[in-house]
């Protein structure tokens, strides 16, 4: 009897762990690839010692460098590991700011969409139910523009990427708004970074020529942060409009 008890006991976990597999994954796989050390190959210090080798290799594997490259890209981004940057910048390095524009925004978007699946799978049905107030109120107009809210905050970066992976999955975005969004939003920056990155030897060649270090900051000038922030003020407009016209509009009409 006490066996056929347990019975019920030991399945109703089964769907709470189903949820919560695709985010363990996702946890397990990012602490295993800190603890393997594998940090030290997102930098550009790496990127120094290795160049020749690297552009050797993408000379002689072209094809097979840009499907392998997408595909680190993204499973990087999809297990939140904080390389967006310096592998953006790696992608304009070896393979042009075009070319290394669509690997990024490829890649980005597909490994961003897997981790907003994990997240959705997790916590979004559950959070959702359960907030309330002020919460319930961003969450409700979240919803209803979610395209354009999320056009903005990708295109300036105020929050981490990983963040704006994971926080539209508790407002219930449908994917392919997500993915629509991430993929314009994100087009920006990655042209940005990209176009760093195919000039970054001359970078490299100076911080060695000075024995030092190069750095993403060292790249980042005031010229770049403005035009981000242009860009964020413009695509915002829409939705400030939007939400005039709402206030303005009488609620019996």
């Amino acid at each position: 009897m006490a066996k056929n008890a347990d019975t019920p006991a030991r399945g109703s976990l089964w769907p709470t762990a189903k949820r919560f597999l695709p985010l363990a994954i996702v946890v397990a796989g990012l602490g295993f690839a800190y603890l393997m050390g594998w940090q030290r190959f997102f930098t550009l210090d790496f990127l120094a010692e290795s160049r020749e080798s690297l552009t050797s290799f993408v000379a002689s594997n072209y094809w097979l460098s840009t499907i392998g490259f997408t595909a680190l890209y993204a499973i990087a981004v999809a297990f939140s590991f904080p390389a967006a940057s310096i592998l953006t910048i790696f992608s304009g390095f070896l393979f042009g700011w075009l070319t290394g524009s669509v690997i990024v925004a490829i890649g980005a978007t597909t490994g961003a969409s897997a981790i907003f699946l994990a997240a959705r799978s997790a916590f979004g049905d559950g959070l959702r139910s359960r907030v309330g107030g002020r919460v319930k109120n961003l969450a409700d107009g979240f919803e209803k523009d979610a395209f354009s809210y999320l056009l903005v905050l990708r295109i300036a970066p105020v929050f981490p990427f990983f963040i704006m992976n994971i926080a539209p999955a508790l407002f219930n975005v449908p994917l392919r708004t997500y993915v629509i969004a991430t993929f314009l939003g994100i087009l920006p920056g990655v042209v940005a970074y990209s176009y760093l990155g195919q000039g970054i030897g001359s970078v490299l060649d100076a911080a060695e020529a000075a024995g030092t270090s190069a750095s993403v900051g060292d790249l980042i000038t005031t010229e770049i942060t403005l035009a981000f922030a242009a860009l964020a003020i413009v695509a915002a407009i829409p939705v400030v409009i939007k939400k005039w016209r709402s206030r303005k509009t009488p609620s019996g009409a």
